[in-house]
């Protein structure tokens, strides 16, 4: 048992830097994660997201700055670091010519886990994602769900008070994608902090209680997801459709107002870009009953995380 203050915050971060030659890919970046948190780390591709994650779990060495997991150095004390945590990587790492029973029991093993509590936990788990059934198959027949869930279990079988789940839903099904969110809620509600690096940006929306976004190897926000809509509150939207088809060249007519911006076709609904929603709404209701048009439905949304993430990840 470790003497670690109980406090202790799961992950700290302090300047941390990485440069290769002449490229800093991560440039003096500090965040904190709570305990129990589920925390979305997010960016564009070679924003330095990667090489963050990389770092923290030990597989590079920083230029400068530090890190601590559970209050342990990543660089001096990886060992006991690496005891606290749990891997699920975007790149399946189970083993196709080995059961599913097999393994989870190795990855055990590869923890310090053995004999009973190394049975217990695999038959824990594999139950818990409805593979059980299946614990004797080959893992080469599983389907990439089945694959996904597999990898995930071997991510929980040392018991990790922090969970790094690398883009855990990319090109699942839709039954598998919300499996594995429910299996993050219910981590989560077991204390188990997650660290969560995702491209679909409304899984971190829905998931995170805080996100971070870099781009160019800086930080350029960290906080709620709702906090971050409300930093580009001006960016609003009313949604409509018609009982008939409506061309695009008639709908970009309404962008004679001021306050109407972009205007874009969504299947069968138009998406209209405003700084004034009530005003837009009484100029769509007018305007369909100028063209004998029926509106069959009419929504207001806010910013999304996904325009928050555009905007900021596209500012200099």
């Amino acid at each position: 048992m470790d003497t670690k203050n109980k406090n202790q915050k799961a992950i700290e971060v302090s300047n941390l830097i990485k440069r290769f030659r002449e490229l800093t890919a991560v440039d003096c970046i500090s965040f904190v994660v709570e305990k129990g948190e589920v925390f979305g780390f997010l960016g564009p591709n070679g924003a330095g997201r990667t090489t963050t994650i990389r770092m923290l779990i030990g597989l590079a060495k920083p230029t400068g700055g530090r890190a601590k997991i559970f209050g342990f150095d990543i660089q001096t004390e990886i060992i006991e670091a690496k005891r606290k945590m749990g891997i699920v990587p975007e790149t399946s790492n189970v083993y196709d010519d080995l059961s599913a029973w097999d393994n989870l029991i190795f990855t055990a093993q590869l923890y310090g886990v053995s004999g009973s509590a190394a049975n217990r936990k695999t038959e824990e788990f594999l139950k818990m994602f409805g593979l059980f059934d299946r614990r004797n198959y080959k893992v080469r027949d599983f389907s990439k769900g089945m694959k996904r869930k597999l990898a995930i279990a071997m991510g929980l079988v040392n018991d990790p008070q922090l969970l790094f789940l690398d883009e855990p839903t990319s090109g699942l099904d839709v039954e598998s994608s919300s499996t594995i969110k429910k299996t993050i809620n219910n981590l989560s509600k077991q204390g188990i902090t997650i660290f969560l690096t995702t491209h679909n940006i409304e899984e971190a929306n829905k998931n995170c209680d805080r996100v971070a976004i870099i781009n160019h190897g800086k930080i350029v926000a960290i906080d709620t997801p709702e906090k971050l809509k409300n930093t580009i509150q001006s960016v609003q939207s009313v949604e409509v459709s018609f009982d008939k088809t409506v061309p695009f060249q008639e709908m970009s007519s309404l962008k004679e107002f001021s306050f109407i911006g972009k205007i874009e076709k969504l299947g069968d609904k138009y998406k209209i870009f405003t700084n004034k929603p009530e005003e837009t709404l009484s100029i769509l209701w007018d305007w369909s009953r100028r063209n004998k048009l029926k509106i069959v439905s009419l929504n207001t949304f806010g910013p999304s995380l996904e325009e928050v993430f555009i905007k900021l990840t596209k500012e200099k």
